[in-house]
C-alpha cells in the first residue's frame, strides 16, 4: 500500500510539472515584446534589409528586430538674415543699391543723376496768351508754368557769352551778340532783328557737347507765333549734314521738309525744346517771318548741355 502512495505521488508530480511547464509557455507566448510596448519614435526608422545569399542575414534581421538602430536627434537649421528680417515682419528692411530709373540717366559718360535745370525766366509783357486767329498748327496755350525739365548733374548754359552769326548781313535792328548776353527781357531795343523771308542764326559753342535741352525767345513783347521755326545740330560750321531737334514747318514753305512739330505763341517763358542728348558743336536757328509781320526776331538762345572732353 506504501508503495501505491509512492506511485501515485510521482504521477501527480508529473503531471504537476507538466501543467506548471505548459503555462509557462503560454504566458511566454502571450506576453507582448519590447518592440511593441516601448514607445515609437516621431521619425519612421527604415530597417536595412539584409543582402540576398548573405549567410548572416537571418541572425543580422533578428539583432535589428530586437536592436533597432537609434533615431538621430533633429538638426536646426538657422534662416539666412533677410528671411529671418522679413518673417519678424521688420518694417526696415536694407534697401536695395540704386538702379537707373526716371531720375537717372545712362550715356557715354556713364550713369548721372537728372536734376532740374536752372532756368531764369524774364518778366511776363502781358497778361493771358491768347491764340492768333486764323493761324494754323499752333499748340493751345498751357495755362500754366511749365514743368521743371531733368537734365544730367553738370548740365549748364553752354551758349552764354558764345559767338555768334546770322544770315542776313545787315540786320535791321540789333547786334548779333544780344541773342547770348543774358538780357531775356521783352524790349524794343534789346533783340536781333532780320530781314523777312527764311533767314537763321547761328551760336558756335566751340567744343563738341552732349545738348540736352534749348531754349529760345524771339520777340515775346506780344504774342506772336513765328512761322518755320527749325533748329539743327551741327558738327561743321556749313551744317552739310545736320541733325533736326525741332521743325514746324507743317507746309514746306521753308524747303526743308514737312515738320512733325507745332506751332507756338511766345512768351516770357520762351520756347523749351528737348534735344534728347544730341552732340555737336553748331547750332542754327531758322524761322520765316512771324503772324503779325515778316520780320525775324531773337532775344536770347539758351543751350544747356555738357561740354565732350
Amino acid at each position: 500500500m506504501v508503495k501505491s502512495f509512492r506511485r501515485a505521488g510521482q504521477v501527480w508530480l508529473v503531471l504537476f510539472l507538466v501543467i506548471g511547464f505548459s503555462m509557462l509557455g503560454c504566458r511566454r507566448l502571450q506576453r507582448p515584446g519590447a518592440s511593441t510596448t516601448a514607445p515609437q519614435p516621431t521619425a519612421s526608422v527604415t530597417t536595412p534589409q539584409p543582402v540576398a545569399g548573405d549567410e548572416t542575414d537571418v541572425a543580422l534581421a533578428r539583432r535589428l528586430e530586437r536592436f533597432p538602430p537609434a533615431e538621430e536627434p533633429l538638426q536646426e537649421t538657422s534662416l539666412p538674415a533677410a528671411d529671418s528680417a522679413s518673417d519678424s515682419g521688420d518694417p526696415s528692411p536694407t534697401p536695395p543699391p540704386e538702379q537707373p530709373g526716371p531720375f537717372f540717366h545712362e550715356d557715354g559718360a556713364g550713369l548721372m543723376k537728372l536734376v532740374a535745370i536752372d532756368i531764369r525766366l524774364p518778366a511776363p509783357a502781358f497778361r493771358g496768351t491768347p491764340k492768333p486767329a486764323n493761324e494754323p498748327n499752333v499748340q493751345p496755350p498751357l495755362g500754366k508754368p511749365r514743368p521743371p525739365f531733368l537734365a544730367p548733374e553738370g548740365t549748364v548754359n553752354l551758349a552764354a557769352g558764345k559767338p555768334a552769326i546770322c544770315s542776313d548781313p545787315m540786320p535791321n535792328s540789333g547786334e548779333v551778340d544780344l541773342v547770348t548776353d543774358g538780357d531775356k527781357e521783352a524790349s524794343d531795343f534789346g533783340y536781333l532783328g532780320m530781314r523777312p523771308g527764311t533767314e537763321w542764326l547761328q551760336i558756335d559753342l566751340l567744343e563738341r557737347a552732349t545738348i540736352y535741352a534749348v531754349l529760345v525767345w524771339h520777340n515775346h513783347a506780344e504774342a506772336r507765333v513765328y512761322r518755320d521755326v527749325i533748329v539743327q545740330v551741327s558738327d561743321d560750321p556749313d551744317f552739310l549734314d545736320p541733325q533736326t531737334v525741332f521743325n514746324n514747318d507743317y507746309d514746306n514753305s521753308s524747303g526743308m521738309g514737312i515738320g512733325p512739330d507745332m506751332g507756338y505763341i511766345e512768351t516770357s517763358e520762351g520756347k523749351l525744346i528737348d534735344c534728347k542728348g544730341v552732340e555737336g558743336r553748331y547750332l542754327r536757328f531758322f524761322s520765316r517771318g512771324n503772324h503779325i509781320d515778316d520780320k525775324n526776331h531773337y532775344t536770347e538762345v539758351e543751350v544747356f548741355g555738357r561740354p565732350i572732353r
